[in-house]
């Protein structure tokens, strides 16, 4: 079922966005089917979790781009940096200046993205969903040897209308083109991450070019359909 999930999905969402595999609590097996319809980017929540996986799949970890779409703890940038080829997590300039300096004793240069707190909520991570903010970080980022700043991201408010998460994506968006019309010094947006499962359609109309997808591929996970006894 999840390949044919998967197919389904690749068939109605436009060639030129790309679908991370929101891999949280998910089998070998479950990632491993999903590979198999032509998934490509494994999105993992925490290091510890991306690290067994890796093992797990073996020879085919490599062939995968690894995506961490949560956040990354300061004593966990070492581990993460074995694993991960983009960061899309990063929020605070002491974030950034700890990821470099150990991206550089590894010699390793990663794709970071900026996210943001679309909604502002107090229980979630992500810089202030102010421009300015945006551009400052963005501009901390550019003066890194070892990063590469190459989109945005954001995850905005859970709700059961996607149609609530409407104005936060397009706020997203704008800041994306703006800063994108900046041409800062080594920083290449091409990637506006944005929608999850319930979302993904709104997100794409509003100019996402990448999604984040777990429950609509690989289906409720076995902990969620066991709550309530």
């Amino acid at each position: 079922m999840i390949r044919e999930n998967y197919l389904r999905l690749r068939s109605e969402i436009p060639d030129y966005v790309k679908i991370v595999l929101a891999a949280k609590m998910r089998t070998k097996e479950e990632i491993e089917e999903a590979i198999s319809a032509g998934g490509e980017i494994i999105g993992e929540n925490y290091v510890q979790e991306a690290e067994k996986m890796y093992r797990e799949l073996e020879g085919k970890a490599r062939q995968l781009e690894w995506h961490l779409i949560s956040t990354l703890q300061k004593n966990k940038i070492n581990r993460a940096l074995r694993i991960f080829d983009c960061i899309q997590s990063v929020d605070s300039v002491e974030l950034v200046g700890a990821i470099n300096k150990r991206a550089e004793k590894l010699d390793k240069k990663i794709s970071v993205f900026i996210e943001i707190n679309i909604s502002s909520e107090i229980t979630k991570a992500g810089v202030e969903p102010e421009y300015e903010v945006v551009e400052t970080l963005a501009k901390n980022i550019s003066q890194m040897n070892y990063l590469k700043l190459e989109g945005l991201m954001t995850v905005g408010p859970r709700g059961g209308n996607p149609e609530e998460l409407r104005p936060y994506v397009r706020k997203t968006k704008e800041i994306f083109e703006r800063l994108k019309s900046k041409s800062i010094p080594n920083v290449e947006l091409r990637y506006l991450s944005m929608g999850m499962s319930s979302s993904y359609r709104v997100a794409i109309e509003e100019g996402a070019n990448m999604v984040r997808l777990g429950t609509i591929i690989f289906g409720e996970r076995a902990c969620d359909l066991n709550k309530g006894g």
